[in-house]
């Protein structure tokens, strides 16, 4: 049964410890080109290397999981072009190395972290999610990441914060795609602030073991799961706490199309399609989408009292 495992389980349900020690900075090698090769992926493509110190989490499905190949070869990211493969081909000019990431806004520990002090923040852990594109195609990927929530506590929100907004990185120089006009750049992302604080949600710097691929939004993003995948912003370079409601990219670009929260709900329609179904890759067979991905039992709560097709 597909379900997601709240809270300490048995141990048959932990997905096994890893052997590796904890990682304190991500290294650049001849790795990457012996994993691209391997799995067909562009060289400049692929991951740097294995991420070290990677701890067991209760947070896993029995689904089997989207192969690696078609993880980083399959993407939304429109900072490197609209088409699926265009990230693939295109990231490779994405430098990650030096990165910092502001935390700021409505808090009492503004931070600026670099990208190793952030690896520091928490222990890493590998989560399996579901994640649903609101074009009605999902995978199922091996995060590595920690809880957003470790850095927020560390934030110290002020009682003015109630949303959270994140910017990505804004260089056409580097990000090809935002020489076009398909969406007003920077790529800017919201949550309310419990959604932020949720153990699902998390900042991942990687999957399948590996360091994050610059298509798949090096070296740090956000992972949602029970939303669509657009809400997981890629490449975050700017995290602020705030009274209102962020304008997000999506809501600016087509505010018919897409509201706020943007839950996985396959009884509310996109203006044109269906979201009643989805097709997982690597599959033929359509199947049945799950409200909120799948994960109802641990975030339906988080929109007690709100009219779900109302609220989008």
């Amino acid at each position: 049964m597909s379900i997601l495992k709240p809270g300490e389980p048995p141990a048959s349900e932990i997905t096994p410890p890893g052997v590796y020690r904890e990682r304190r900075h991500f290294m650049q090698g001849m790795a990457a080109l012996a994993v691209g090769t391997a799995l067909g992926v562009a060289p400049s493509a692929a991951a740097a290397t294995r991420l070290a110190g990677v701890r067991a989490s209760s947070y896993n499905l029995d689904d089997a999981k989207t192969p690696y190949k078609d993880v980083t070869t399959y993407n939304n990211f429109y900072e490197f072009g609209t088409g699926k493969e265009d990230p693939a081909r295109r990231a490779g000019s994405l430098i990650t190395r030096p990165w910092t990431l502001s935390v700021e806004g409505d808090i009492r520990k503004p931070k600026i972290y670099d990208i190793d002090a952030l690896l520091k923040l928490a222990p890493l852990e590998e989560r399996v999610y579901r994640m649903r594109c609101v074009e009605g195609w999902s995978m199922v990927i091996p995060w590595i990441g920690f809880p957003l929530a470790e850095l927020i506590r560390r934030a110290e929100p002020t009682g003015n914060a109630k949303f959270v907004e994140f910017v990505t990185l804004h260089d056409p120089k580097q990000m090809p795609g935002q020489r076009s006009r398909v969406l007003d750049w920077p790529y800017i992302e919201g949550l309310r602030l419990d959604e932020a604080m949720h153990p699902l949600t998390i900042l991942a710097v990687g999957l399948y073991g590996e360091v994050l691929p610059n298509q798949n939004g090096a070296p740090v993003r956000l992972v949602v799961p029970w939303k669509y995948g657009f809400k997981s912003a890629k490449s975050i370079v700017k995290i602020r706490f705030v009274e209102k409601q962020p304008l997000t990219a999506w809501m600016r670009a087509a505010p018919r199309e897409y509201g706020f929260y943007s839950n996985v709900n396959p009884t509310v329609d996109h203006p044109r399609w269906s979201q009643a179904k989805e097709r997982r890759i690597g599959e033929f067979r359509k199947r049945d989408t799950l409200m909120f991905n799948g994960y109802g039992d641990q975030v339906a709560r988080l929109y007690s009292g709100m009219d779900l097709k109302r609220d989008l």
